[in-house]
């Protein structure tokens, strides 16, 4: 998930977590050392302001719903709107706008009764017809959002986003219906147990029509261009420095949230961070290395594992970064170990797959999916010189100079100097530059291919290997690097209409083995977060996929 999840990404990971202590959390941990995110909500002293401060490292990229790709869009959205379910304090499907549903027996249509109390901040109800346009908005042509391939589960979505398909942009053909007001059917193309949890993501949120028409192009951009159904509003947007949520008044279950207010402060700069926390002026702030042993034994301190995989996307429109040698000696010229253990100290691991570890497991229950598939290579500078210098034979070139497309965090930064020094350093005539941009603009040089090789990260969006392995089909929209096996998207498409779950999982277990057998990318890390946060917060929930923290079981109690 995420651009994830993420839509992720090491300056989110380490700094956007510092917000809550983030290990997006599923049905288990993957979290090293003490976590403190368990407190169970209390009714906090009326004299003790619900008032929590944070920091991130970005600016929100979007608001739409439907359009957004990144981690920090969708925990924004995450805290601000509701899908029919959201994920609760275990990380199971609670009930959002939707109260209840039933499940026919073949598993593939979903009635919704949706609850008549669930409003809109305006004061107007909540309705069915209002998740039906903003899940055709996603798949329309001349909206088509870059997540619209997450709603393939919905009958006729992939057909109607497919050039050429006899259903392309024919909306009305989604598997979608308003029956009533409090009534909305879904129907599959197959079974797909995550759905449930899936309609809690951002694109799946509902959109009131006749309020976005009637923002036009303004819709979305600012605070008071936008309605909201979750358990807080947007009451605050100033554009590069920050916003402020305040607790929802029209919001159900209002009575389950403590907090007031929740003010976020964009700071790129770890030690800035640190200091507003020493000052008490922020709640919580992630760390680096240079600060983890600083603060060892501070009852504070925190570390965590996530489900995030960053990696280097290796951009093969690129002529030279076609060859497969070539990729092959990138990936195994620097040191992963040394990255996570003395750079980063935060609790990641070095990450030699694409499907974390600890996420998901084979139908039984018994197997997790990375222990069935281990790892794809390994940390040999020796090798990796032997296969630079055939790759650069192949290509009749003897040196070769990539630009490195980073984010603009301090983290971010210092991880890629690393990556430039080992890769200067272990092949020969290699020279990398760095081209460091903000979160948005970087994603934006992605999309449109712009870009040597790129520092990028993906958290899932859903709890399946799916949501890794699809962003990296043929023109996938997440794909943005040019990689194209035959092979590879037959398992993929394949396994997204097989109905066999054990066949299903072999599929996908197989293309994940493909895709290094290309070395299409080269991963970096599975992502661990160090940070501080004050005592006083409690009942903090983080989330394994979708968006990383829900603020609305946090409460404000023994603050002195």
């Amino acid at each position: 998930m995420k651009k994830s999840k993420w839509s992720l990404l090491l300056t989110l990971v380490l700094v956007l977590s510092m917000f809550l202590a983030a290990c997006s959390g599923g049905d288990d941990k993957a979290g090293e050392g003490k976590d403190k995110d368990k407190d169970e909500p209390g009714t906090a002293a009326p004299s003790e302001p619900q008032v929590l401060n944070l920091v991130d490292s970005s600016e929100i990229p979007s608001m739409d719903s439907s359009q957004a790709t990144d981690s920090v869009s969708f925990e924004v959205m995450n805290n601000v709107f509701e899908g029919l379910y959201r994920l609760d304090k275990d990380n199971q499907p609670t009930e959002g706008v939707a109260e209840s549903h039933k499940l026919s027996d073949d598993g593939t249509v979903y009635t919704f009764k949706l609850n008549p109390d669930a409003k809109w901040s305006d004061g107007s109800q909540v309705v069915a017809k209002d998740f039906v346009y903003a899940w055709q908005k996603a798949l329309h042509p001349d909206t088509l959002s870059e997540y619209a391939y997450i709603m393939g589960p919905v009958k006729n979505a992939n057909a109607i986003q497919t050039d050429g398909d006899p259903l392309y942009g024919k909306v009305d053909q989604l598997g979608v219906k308003a029956v009533d007001d409090t009534t909305l059917e879904v129907t599959l193309e197959a079974p797909a147990p995550y759905f449930l949890g899936l309609t809690g993501f951002a694109t799946f949120y509902p959109q009131k029509e006749e309020f976005v028409k009637k923002q036009a192009d303004k819709f979305a951009l600012e605070a008071n261009t936008m309605i909201y159904n979750g358990p807080f509003v947007l009451s605050e947007w100033k554009h590069n420095e920050g916003w402020q949520f305040k607790k929802n008044d029209q919001y159900w279950d209002k009575d389950t949230v403590k907090l007031d207010e929740v003010n976020v402060k964009i700071v790129k700069d770890v030690a800035t961070g640190v200091n507003l926390y020493e000052t008490g002026q922020v709640d919580t702030v992630g760390l680096n290395s240079e600060f983890v042993d600083q603060f060892q034994g501070n009852e504070d301190l925190y570390t965590r594992g996530e489900a995030t995989v960053f990696f280097l996307r290796i951009n093969q429109k690129k002529e030279e970064l076609k060859n497969v040698n070539i990729r092959k000696a990138i990936d195994m010229a620097y040191d992963k170990k040394a990255l996570v253990d003395v750079l980063l100290n935060n609790g990641s691991k070095p990450a030699y797959y694409l499907v974390p570890g600890e996420f998901t497991f084979s139908p039984e229950g018994n197997e997790d999916f990375r222990k069935t598939n281990g790892d794809f290579g390994k940390f040999d500078a020796e090798e990796a010189k032997k296969l630079w210098a055939k790759g650069l034979e192949e290509i009749g070139k003897k040196e070769l100079t990539l630009e490195l497309l980073n984010y603009d965090s301090d983290n971010a930064k210092k991880t890629g100097e690393y990556i430039k020094n080992q890769l200067e350093k272990n092949l020969p005539g290699l020279k990398v530059s760095i081209k460091a941009q903000p979160f948005k603009q970087k994603l934006e040089l992605e999309s449109n291919g712009e870009y040597d090789f790129s520092y990028a990260g993906w958290g899932p969006d859903y709890q399946d290997p799916m949501t890794f392995i699809d962003m990296f089909v043929t023109d996938g929209a997440h794909n943005q690097m040019g990689y194209s096996n035959p092979k590879y998207d037959e398992l993929v498409n394949g396994a997204k209409k097989e109905t066999d779950v054990n066949k299903r999982w072999e599929m996908m277990l197989e293309a994940e083995k493909i895709l290094f057998e290309d070395q299409a990318i080269s991963p970096l890390f599975q992502s661990g977060v160090t940070g501080l946060r004050k005592p006083y917060v409690k009942g903090v929930v983080n989330h394994l996929f979708g968006a990383d923290v829900s603020y609305k079981w946090i409460y404000i109690e023994g603050k002195q």
